[in-house]
């Protein structure tokens, strides 16, 4: 059977593969580490789980063309409380997951030969769903030794002739946040332009250090009418099988993407929601984050201090997010047990066979000199399987 042109571009998502290729050789009995998954590794909080148990046990279990009225009224509150945003209700959009959400927005605001600019690394299924809806991604690339961020003047560089500029902070591979001076500037470029900005804000409560989150559409008067602001519980709230997420903006596209949902998906699950209402409205919650954003504090410093003590690895401390992104292309030339390292596919490879450390190559994220560990993992397995890089890297 003959596919269709625009699917025949799209190649699967690397990070599920990985995860899958490791979960196989566990079933096979061999003790794999893994460093692929991009969830958090604690349960859904029990207060969350109980208002959904509510849900089901009071038959809340059919469609719902409320369109989660009361969920889109929390996540205004949450938007006005917490990130100085002020949006009505029928400015969000609830969705099934933020991966979700982001495909949306590509499928109703880009027309085929429009261009988007996607800072460089990037997660691995922006390009994709930007080619899904017959338009060019651009990357912007940004270094190692820059931090893995882009310059303001960048984007007004290669603006010209594009309509929307895609922005992750905390960034997904990097773990990398801009600081609110950095995305003030970004701003600044961006106002003038006529660039649309999705701000993809799915880690904003996993940072650390000294580091501050703003969301980008606060930090002007102009940019809310300019920016669609893309987050969820998903990853706060360790919530990623529940597949909630939501999108908040301008009221024609988010009245797009409605309509869109009506033949796509219609609304979401009923007793998902519920839980994701209790998410944000719980006195709970506070503490919840804190007790997970404390826990992947610790073991990112962790896990960068000794990646950056093997030797030919370089690594960035991430300031959110929980994902170490390594530099190890000093490695590439070598031969390691026979098997040549050429690039990041060949040394995930490696590390996956040899080792039996399940990690994600640079390549799917747009930076080949790089591999993504996640530490959404125990302390004890981080080091067990760092213990295991290591050595294989001798």
């Amino acid at each position: 059977m003959k596919l269709s042109q625009r699917i025949s571009t799209v190649g699967a998502s690397e990070t599920l593969a990985i995860t899958a290729r490791a979960k196989q050789l566990q079933a096979e009995g061999i003790d794999v580490i893994g460093f692929g998954a991009g969830e958090p590794d604690f349960d859904t909080p029990q207060f969350i789980k109980d208002a959904a148990k509510a849900a089901l046990d009071a038959g809340d279990t059919k469609y719902t063309p409320r369109d989660a009225e009361m969920l889109k009224k929390a996540i205004a509150a949450k938007l006005a409380r917490e990130n100085n945003l002020h949006v009505e209700s029928d400015q969000v959009v609830v969705t099934f997951g933020g991966k979700h959400a982001l495909y949306d927005i590509c499928q109703v605001l880009l027309d085929p030969g429009d261009k988007v600019l996607i800072p460089g690394p990037y997660w691995v299924s922006y390009p994709e769903m930007v080619k899904l809806s017959g338009a060019e991604p651009v990357i912007l690339p940004s270094r190692v030794e820059d931090n893995f961020r882009i310059a303001a003047r960048q984007i007004s560089d290669a603006a010209r002739d594009a309509k929307m500029l895609i922005l992750n902070s905390p960034s997904n591979p990097s773990g990398v946040t801009y600081t609110p001076e950095e995305l003030r500037e970004i701003a600044e470029a961006v106002l003038k332009t006529d660039l649309i900005v999705v701000s993809d804000e799915i880690y904003e409560k996993l940072v650390y250090g000294d580091t501050k989150f703003v969301s980008f559409a606060s930090l002007d008067s102009r940019l809310p009418q300019r920016t669609i602001t893309v987050n969820g519980p998903s990853k706060t709230f360790s919530m990623t099988g529940w597949r909630v997420g939501w999108a908040a903006g301008p009221t024609d596209v988010i009245g797009a993407m409605r309509r869109l949902m009506s033949h796509e998906t219609t609304n979401p699950v009923s007793f998902a929601e519920a839980g994701a209402l209790a998410a944000y409205t719980s006195e709970h919650a506070a503490r919840t984050i804190e007790t997970m954003r404390r826990a992947f504090e610790k073991r990112g410093r962790h896990m960068a201090r000794r990646l950056n003590a093997m030797s030919g690895v370089r690594c960035v401390e991430p300031t959110g997010a929980f994902y170490c992104f390594p530099d190890v292309s000093a490695h590439y030339g070598r031969t390691i047990q026979g098997r040549k390292i050429a690039d990041s596919n060949t040394f995930m490879q490696a590390a996956m066979e040899l080792a039996h450390v399940a990690l994600v190559p640079g390549a799917a994220f747009g930076e080949d000199r790089c591999v993504r560990l996640s530490f959404a993992t125990s302390m004890e397995q981080i080091d067990r399987g760092l213990d295991r890089l290591e050595k294989l890297l001798l």
